[in-house]
């Protein structure tokens, strides 16, 4: 049970009331009752509101709109409305303001515009917040707090005089000195040496590229300052309601800025908040992806979907709506993999602001749209498929994400621009959804004992630890699969001793002698019959096998993909950009040196996924699907005996017993 005084599985949204007169609230809950509605976000972005002027204080309308939810048996996951700053406070505090790269102050209008690391706004934040605690702590309705909004996703980063002191404080507690500094930052290099610690700014813009060791514990500190604020909230929240369990939402596989894996050990429970990507019709795989990440972040714990949407939204080029079916599909998808709650954003589409355009549970159109009757359609699958709650997802192969690989990978001057970190672990993903294969995420300094297959797409900083890990994994029976550009550097940045792939040398037995990129739109092919494209590597195979040669480009007959067998078990390496069926022949190989049975047997646009005994069945496809099943269809009741029929666009869900 993620949220202790929720027996159900969660279902709502964003609630905004401030936005709407007083007379529409009873309609709204009237409304969500009919939807099955049991939880509501209230106050996300309305500091405004609570607070008119500093210190002057209106609750009087948020006190009506919780009683009135409650007398409806709707609970509220309270938010502090830190992310928005009134203007009151900006015109007051000008330092608290958000300063770019270029030494441009930021102007007020979105939200998010203050520095993360700014003395007057944490100062307000924390007065409001404990206002909030205080009133609300012990009112009925209320069954989890939830701190701010999207860390960081506004202001991931912030250069003032303030950011900059902060920061250098971060690095003397990080270092101790400054000769430890100058070592980890290689400032010999372009005669970077500091002598004092005025001397450190942040990377803000220059002439070149700026160093990236730099650049890398500058990432660091920026997530460091988002997650203390993240905690002086919840402590607060903590002391004065102990027992209500505290959140905040991420954007898991969205947000490339904060290191979710340092924030999961913080928070009571995992939320995370996803958006289709519109312009592919097979979003719902990068939509599975993030579901699985959510989990992993979440250590396979049932975690909550804090955000996503009815249908589309209205921040992308082109904001596509949803097809027939698909709210449903997208949802349940979520559920399969892990989610014990459905929250959209929002519950009422707003008339004016950034985001009137965009989709909600209750839309422009009212009560006589598609979308309202697919919402209330959805509210009654929930309550039948209640049991699934609870139940942990059953993952056949891990697969390795790290936030600070990906912020190192694709900093400045990196041997080709095409090198992209999410792109790659997409890739391997998709496959592996294809093939039927739910997906484990993993932090390369984890545990990675419960998965017979381990896909490492993309790796280039490798901690010591994090490569030890490796190598005990596949001694002890693991298979590994690597992609290139992997194992190059340590946490600072620094290539690794003895030549490429570094800390991954070993393992994988072989030596690059040099990166070979291509040009765009160069492709080069291999015997196997695949076909590669971004990337080359001149190989010396060092106790590896070849599996596949270059038959063209820049390496012509040299190892293209490379099986070492490494103590008990094997790590295999590919050195170009395969996708799609080009991956067939090397994750098919590296499938049954692991033991790992993919189901070829179901149809392709078919997602299948076991949660504890129940099996999530749902057709992306517009045709009817077959596959092998027994037991009890939940949504229709019907028994299953040997044959379970998927209709086109359609979700089954069986309880199969074990």
């Amino acid at each position: 049970m993620i949220i202790p005084r929720l027996d159900r599985i969660a279902y709502g949204g964003d609630y905004n009331p401030e936005q709407w007169p007083e007379e529409v609230w009873r309609t709204d809950v009237a409304l969500m009752r009919e939807a099955g509605v049991n939880l509501v976000t209230v106050g996300v972005f309305s500091w405004a509101e609570l607070e008119v002027a500093e210190g002057e204080f209106r609750f009087g309308w948020l006190d009506r709109v919780l009683d009135l939810l409650h007398a409806g048996e709707i609970a509220v996951d309270l938010a502090t409305p830190t992310a928005a700053p009134p203007a009151w406070l900006t015109r007051r505090y000008p330092g608290s303001r958000l300063v770019d790269r270029d030494g441009r102050v930021l102007g007020f209008g979105g939200r998010q515009g203050f520095c993360p690391s700014s003395p007057d706004y944490r100062a307000r934040a924390a007065e409001l917040t404990e206002r909030l605690a205080a009133r609300y702590a012990a009112h009925p309705a209320l069954v989890l707090w939830h701190a701010h909004n999207e860390y960081g996703g506004a202001n991931p980063a912030c250069y003032c005089a303030t950011s900059a002191a902060a920061f250098r404080r971060w690095l003397a507690d990080r270092y101790g000195g400054l000769d430890a500094l100058n070592a980890a930052w290689g400032t010999a290099f372009w005669s970077q040496r500091y002598g004092d610690w005025a001397e450190i700014e942040p990377p803000r813009r220059a002439p070149t590229a700026g160093n990236p060791a730099q650049q890398l514990d500058f990432l660091r500190f920026c997530a460091a300052e988002h997650l203390a604020n993240f905690r002086a909230e919840r402590d607060i929240l903590r002391r004065c309601a102990p027992g209500v369990p505290v959140t905040t939402n991420f954007m898991i596989a969205a947000c490339k800025t904060m290191d979710y894996w340092r924030w999961a050990a913080e928070v009571d429970l995992l939320a995370n908040d996803h958006y289709l990507r519109a312009e592919r019709a097979d979003n719902h795989i990068e939509l599975a992806m993030a579901a699985d990440l959510s989990r992993g972040v979440a250590g396979g714990a049932p975690w909550l979907l804090m955000e996503h949407s009815t249908s589309a939204v209205n921040w992308q080029p082109r904001n596509i709506a949803k097809r027939p079916g698909e709210l449903r599909r997208n949802s349940l998808a979520h559920l399969a993999r892990g989610a014990d709650g459905l929250m959209f954003f929002q519950w009422r589409a707003a008339r004016y602001g950034q985001e009137k355009f965009h989709s909600a549970m209750l839309p422009h159109g009212g009560t006589e749209t598609a979308v309202w009757r697919d919402v209330v359609e959805l509210g009654g699958m929930l309550r039948t498929l209640d049991p699934v709650r609870g139940e942990p997802v059953r993952a056949d192969v891990g697969m390795v994400w790290d936030w600070e690989s990906w912020w190192a990978a694709e900093l400045d001057w990196r041997p080709s621009v095409d090198l992209d970190y999410v792109e790659r672990v997409s890739a391997f993903y998709e496959w592996l959804w294809r093939a039927h294969l739910t997906v484990d995420f993993v932090h390369p300094a984890g545990d990675l004992s419960a998965h017979p297959l381990l896909v490492v797409p993309s790796l280039y900083l490798v901690s010591t630890e994090a490569a030890a890990n490796l190598a005990r994994y596949v001694e002890q029976g693991g298979t590994v699969v690597v992609s290139y550009f992997s194992g190059i550097v340590d946490v600072n940045d620094a290539v690794h001793p003895g030549g490429f792939p570094g800390a991954l040398r070993d393992l994988l037995g072989l030596v690059i002698e040099e990166f070979r990129p291509l040009r765009a739109g160069q492709t080069v092919r291999l015997d196997s019959g695949a076909t590669g494209d971004v990337w080359a590597e001149l190989i010396e195979p060092r106790g590896a096998t070849t599996v596949a040669s270059y038959l063209d480009g820049p390496a012509p007959g040299g190892p293209a993909v490379t099986r070492h067998p490494f103590g008990a078990g094997v790590a295999w390496y590919v050195s170009t950009r395969l996708r799609g069926a080009d991956l067939d022949g090397v994750l098919r190989a590296a499938c049954a040196d692991a033991g790992v049975a993919s189901r070829e047997d179901l149809p392709p646009g078919l997602e299948v996924v076991r949660r504890g005994r129940f099996l999530f069945a749902i057709n992306h496809d517009g045709h009817d699907a077959k596959l092998p099943a027994a037991g009890t269809e939940l949504l229709t009741g019907a028994r299953c005996d040997g044959v379970l029929r998927v209709p086109g666009g359609e979700v089954r869900v069986i309880d199969t017993g074990r």
